[in-house]
């Protein structure tokens, strides 16, 4: 049986691993195929397709949206994305700068309201030049400089949803995402769906809503899954004639109790769930 995960992380947007180490890992683990779907950018797609040839491993350029619906977060990956295509790289492009004025604003706030003496020049300094600036390297570097005890506490405290040092984002809305990706030549997937605690009736409106614009699939198989998590997000699928697709949600160090290909360590996604989602 060959093995692989459709939902991983780069230090492109806010895993530890860089493109080249994440394809090395998977190649290690005896994956036959990965996704690297970071955070609303593509710029480590390249770079991981290089490495995955030269490790001998299958690559799917995706892409992980976040998105708005009724006030709740809601994530859509994108599989067998073109990221070069026009109207995708465009919409990029403007999330690229929306993001950079939010972390500006996030580090006045921790330097006004916490007292601390961080900079955009010194997360580029420690996590590299290149890397895409997110709250995960706020945190890990209010960490690693003690001002904090652990980087929950610094979510907690300060980075966190409501908290003082934390600044909205601008999210796009999920038909956007779905239009983007199907443009792009891609496969729309509903991420985590559990993740989002909505009550069942609540969940099949939202799957029913992003079907009518075009998802293929529910990410049914995912690491935090317990009991009959699993078995009910596949109930839900065949109800609405969808397919499945799962990941682990790598993230490296920043996620540390989930690994890649076997998430908390008994995470198993069959190659043929990759060829049922390109039919």
């Amino acid at each position: 049986m060959k093995y692989i995960d459709l939902h991983t992380h780069s230090a492109c947007s806010d895993g530890t691993f860089t493109p080249s180490e994440l394809a090395a890992y998977a190649a290690e683990k005896g994956l036959a195929a990965f996704a690297l779907t970071d955070h609303d950018t593509t710029d480590g797609l390249a770079e991981a397709a290089c490495a995955a040839a030269e490790h001998g491993i299958e690559f799917v350029p995706g892409i992980e949206f976040s998105t708005n619906y009724n006030g709740h977060d809601i994530h859509i990956v994108g599989l067998d994305i073109d990221p070069e295509q026009e109207d995708l790289a465009a919409k990029l492009q403007s999330f690229r700068a929306n993001r950079d004025t939010r972390n500006e604003e996030m580090l006045s706030l921790l330097r006004r309201i916490g007292g601390f003496d961080i900079t955009m020049e010194d997360l580029k300094k420690a996590y590299g030049e290149h890397t895409v600036i997110t709250r995960a390297h706020f945190g890990r570097w209010l960490f690693e400089h003690g001002c904090v005890k652990s980087i929950s506490e610094a979510f907690d405290r300060y980075l966190g949803d409501g908290c003082p040092c934390f600044v909205e984002k601008k999210k796009t809305r999920p038909q956007t995402a779905l239009r983007l990706i199907l443009g792009a030549g891609g496969i729309p997937v509903l991420a985590h769906p559990l993740l989002y605690h909505l009550a069942p009736e609540e969940l099949e409106q939202l799957v029913k809503d992003l079907k009518e614009h075009g998802l293929a699939a529910i990410e049914a198989i995912y690491s935090s899954n317990t009991g009959l998590d699993e078995s009910n997000m596949r109930r839900l699928a065949r109800k609405m004639n969808l397919k499945i697709s799962g990941g682990s949600d790598f993230h490296g160090k920043n996620k540390p109790l989930i690994d890649l290909g076997s998430g908390r360590g008994n995470l198993k996604i069959p190659y043929t769930v990759l060829e049922e989602l390109r039919k």
